[in-house]
């Protein structure tokens, strides 16, 4: 009886319906079908690249041709002037307004994920400063890799010295220009948007430091050392020229309170001598 029912609606509906249940016109169905098929597109593209995180870079194509795929149920209209535009009949015909809140799903999840600052002003492709920082990125993970190789039966600390050595000039530079890459992003850089680094960055720093920090128990050698033991040392010497200078100081000041007496003293005498003489 339910399959019946469903046949009979599907036969009524094709038939046309007067009054306000019009069946949305060719165009308008095609847009909808093409704006389906992009978030469903977009949503695997999503899932398939949440760990490791790579959704800017894997899923820039599809986030843009979907923004295409709104806009152009925006701004079009049904060719017969009597039926109702596609927008109004797709985006706010009913309360649960789905076309819609899709859309606005997927630009919070793309700006959360501030994949703007991972692609050029256009979109187009990732910019090149990201380009450089992914490629050192692999250079890292191929050097650790290859260093492992022939450890698989003992991989004790100790064993981690070939990852931390060979490897430390590859993992220097990419740590230094992911922060280079945060300063200039702070103030506004290649994407011109000032936030964050976008995710697919983040997490791959993050991985590397996991990494070469707690479980290869590696160190990055400090490039400022002669700085830092200078300044340590003037620190140190301080209390030193302190107590120095208030020895020196309270010795000079008992001189100078002593003097006065020996004046005194001599002038006593010279009185003396004069009033026996």
């Amino acid at each position: 009886a339910l399959e019946l029912a469903q046949e009979l609606a599907e036969e009524l509906w094709g038939a046309g319906l007067p009054g306000d249940l019009p069946e949305l016109e060719p165009e308008c169905r095609s847009l909808l079908a093409a704006f389906a098929e992009g978030s469903a597109a977009l949503t695997g593209c999503l899932g398939r690249r949440a760990r490791p995180v790579r959704l800017c870079q894997g899923c820039h194509g599809h986030y843009r041709r979907l923004l295409a795929q709104y806009g152009s149920i925006t701004r079009a209209v049904g060719n017969s002037s009597e039926s109702h535009n596609c927008a109004k009949s797709i985006l706010t015909s009913d309360r649960l307004q789905i076309v819609v809140t899709l859309s606005e799903f997927f630009n919070e999840t793309w700006e959360a994920a501030n994949c703007a600052n991972c692609l050029k002003n256009n979109s187009e492709g990732l910019s090149n400063s990201t380009e450089e920082f992914l490629d050192l990125f692999n250079r890292s993970l191929i050097c650790f890799e290859h260093n492992l190789q022939g450890q698989a039966i003992d991989l004790s600390p100790s064993n981690y010295t070939e990852v931390c050595k060979n490897c430390n000039e590859t993992y220097t530079m990419l740590n230094d220009l992911y922060n280079h890459l945060q300063r200039m992003n702070r103030q506004g850089g290649e994407s011109g948007h000032s936030a964050h680094l976008c995710i697919d960055v983040e997490d791959a720093m993050n991985i590397t430091r996991k990494l070469w920090s707690r479980t290869f128990n590696c160190s990055l050698p400090c490039s400022d050392t002669v700085p830092v033991i200078a300044v340590s040392s003037f620190i140190l010497f301080l209390p030193i020229v302190f107590y120095l200078s208030s020895f020196l100081h309270s010795k000079q000041k008992k001189r100078i309170l002593i003097l006065p007496k020996r004046i005194q003293s001599n002038a006593s005498l010279v009185n003396i001598q004069e009033k026996y003489s």
